[in-house]
């Protein structure tokens, strides 16, 4: 494969970010979907209680819409250069609680990408953040990619 076409895969420096905000239906709704039985992200009352004082996100809702984020992102084909990817590790950390109704930013940052021939693909390392604007992040995660043209 050509190196330009290579490096339009993906590139360190390369960044993703989206702003989604989750209502307290969307927080519940996932928590079913999901098999998540912790009252604190479906019960007011439990939540009241407990440590946080209100409804809170699982965890793995904002995960799940972070590599959500990172799928679609490389595996477009809107710049001419059509891509699939697969996401390959993942590790996420749980800082602070997300909250219903806020604005939570979503961003990856491509720290590294190299050829991986035996693969056939870019290998992409990238760190992740998920949170608040001007506060300290909810989420920090790290993860590794492949990233392919597409046939």
């Amino acid at each position: 494969m050509d190196t330009a076409v290579r490096e339009r895969l993906i590139q360190p420096g390369e960044r993703v970010c989206r702003t989604v905000r989750y209502s307290r239906e969307d927080i519940a709704r996932f928590a079913e979907l999901t098999g998540d039985r912790n009252p604190l992200h479906t019960d007011s009352r439990a939540a009241e209680r407990a440590r946080f004082g209100e409804i809170i996100a699982s965890g793995q809702q904002t995960a799940a819409l972070m590599m959500g984020q990172l799928a679609s992102h490389f595996s477009r084909d809107d710049d001419g250069v059509p891509r699939e990817m697969l996401c390959l590790n993942f590790n996420f950390a749980f800082k602070h609680p997300v909250f219903a109704d806020q604005d939570i930013e979503l961003a990856w940052t491509v720290s590294a990408a190299q050829w991986h021939p035996k693969l056939g693909g870019m290998l992409g390392q990238l760190d992740g953040t998920a949170g608040v604007r001007h506060a300290p992040p909810s989420v920090v995660a790290r993860g590794t990619i492949l990233v392919k043209l597409a046939a």
